[in-house]
């Protein structure tokens, strides 16, 4: 059989409806071919050969659908994007380069010079440095809001506001924000509301139900779950992703193949990871609470947290990320980080590998410190992705960084 066969060859496909979050991870944007693959096959070609002249241009001009080129089409990123907008709830999905090329991806498909973006104050230090360094360059202009406030969200629209834009919980300080209730202002005032869900992902909370239009991840973090690929992803209802769809075609921020796989094995156990890492995280947070050296923990799983009730009601779980204060300054933090001898020194998160950073200086480095100050960000700050070892031994590795303090 020839290769155009195969392409022209229906494939038994998993339908999505009906079935649990557990078994979309697993099951979802499935799609055999004739040799009866029961694991997902990857497709490493960067084009594809058709049976004449008419059938390149009939797919080239759209008037037939069919694999083209691989910067936008290809069989295994097209199973990932079904999987992960079945989990998600979306229509559909666009697969990015990176979390942050899905960021710039649906800001520029979806914006143009003279547009403006409402933005929570408290997002990852790469999306502030894109945000001013190089939206603002297309004419593009941003406010930072405190993403807890809802009057300061309504309070810093425009007549140019075209879309809001949140992480919740926030990275670092687990701050949340009220999907809804942004979400209602946003459409108050004809303005998209995109959410980052890269801390929670959709095992933990799916912002597209509580109204929001669009879903970022880097998934890399826990799509992906074991530090191997960088990839991203956006969601949403189809008329916008058409645009995000078009953007990557001539853009070129597309995913490989490879990482399209990897992320699609990542998604098969994404549920038992997010629950274990809960579990550390919520065992953790209260733990270092208790112990002296330490100044504050940010985790929305401690009923100290100001939005606890919040984090309950629209999120199944707190996620494994959380971040606490250390007696002292930078050199204090450092010390910390230093002393420990298990954990990953790193600024990656969302892997089974507990990792630890200081964000001042790494993931949120290129921030002012007139912004960081503003976001909470100090010096004494020390944020951790807690992992999936034992909870003792990261627990040991803690008192350890304790002991350097």
């Amino acid at each position: 059989m020839s290769i155009s066969d195969y392409e022209r060859a229906e494939r038994i496909q998993f339908d999505p409806q009906g079935y649990d979050l557990e078994t979309l991870a697993v099951r979802s944007g499935q799609h055999r071919s004739l040799e009866g693959e029961h694991s997902d096959p990857i497709y490493p070609t960067s084009s594809y050969v058709f049976s004449s002249a008419r059938e390149a241009a009939a797919r080239f001009g759209g008037e037939e659908e069919g694999n083209i080129y691989s910067r936008f089409t290809n069989p295994t990123v097209q199973f990932f994007e079904e999987r992960i907008a079945a989990l998600e709830g979306g229509e559909r999905a666009v697969a990015t380069a990176s979390g942050m090329a899905a960021i710039l991806s649906t800001c520029l498909s979806l914006m143009q010079n003279g547009d403006h973006i409402v933005c929570s104050r408290s997002v990852f230090g790469s999306t502030v440095s894109l945000f001013d360094k190089y939206l603002t360059r297309t004419g593009i202009s941003v406010t930072y809001v405190d993403p807890t406030d809802l009057n300061s969200w309504e309070s810093a629209i425009k007549a140019e506001t075209k879309m809001l834009f949140l992480e919740t919980p926030s990275n670092p300080l687990s701050e949340l924000t009220d999907v809804a209730a942004v979400a209602e202002i946003a459409h108050k005032y004809d303005a998209l509301l995109v959410v980052d869900n890269c801390f929670c992902t959709p095992m933990l909370q799916q912002p597209l139900k509580q109204g929001a239009d669009i879903i970022i991840h880097s998934a890399t973090k826990y799509l992906d779950g074991q530090g191997r690929c960088v990839g991203g992803v956006v969601v949403g209802r189809d008329k916008h992703m058409e645009e995000v769809f078009g953007f990557i075609r001539t853009g070129g921020a597309c995913l490989s193949p490879f990482n399209a796989w990897v992320f699609l094995k990542g998604l098969e156990t994404l549920k038992i990871r997010m629950d274990a890492h809960c579990r550390n995280a919520m065992e953790l947070a209260t733990w270092l609470e208790q112990q002296d050296g330490i100044d504050h923990v940010f985790y929305s799983g401690l009923e100290s947290h100001p939005q606890h009730e919040l984090a309950k009601k629209q999120q199944t779980g707190f996620g494994g990320v959380l971040s606490f204060e250390v007696a002292g300054g930078k050199e204090a933090a450092w010390r910390f980080i230093d002393a420990t001898t298990m954990v990953s020194i790193t600024g990656n998160l969302g892997d089974v590998k507990t990792t630890i950073t200081h964000p001042g200086t790494t993931t949120h480095g290129r921030m002012t410190p007139e912004a960081r100050a503003e976001a909470g960000i100090k010096d004494n700050l020390v944020r951790l992705s807690v992992g999936i070892e034992s909870i003792e031994d990261i627990k040991a590795d803690m008192t350890r960084g304790l002991s350097a303090v």
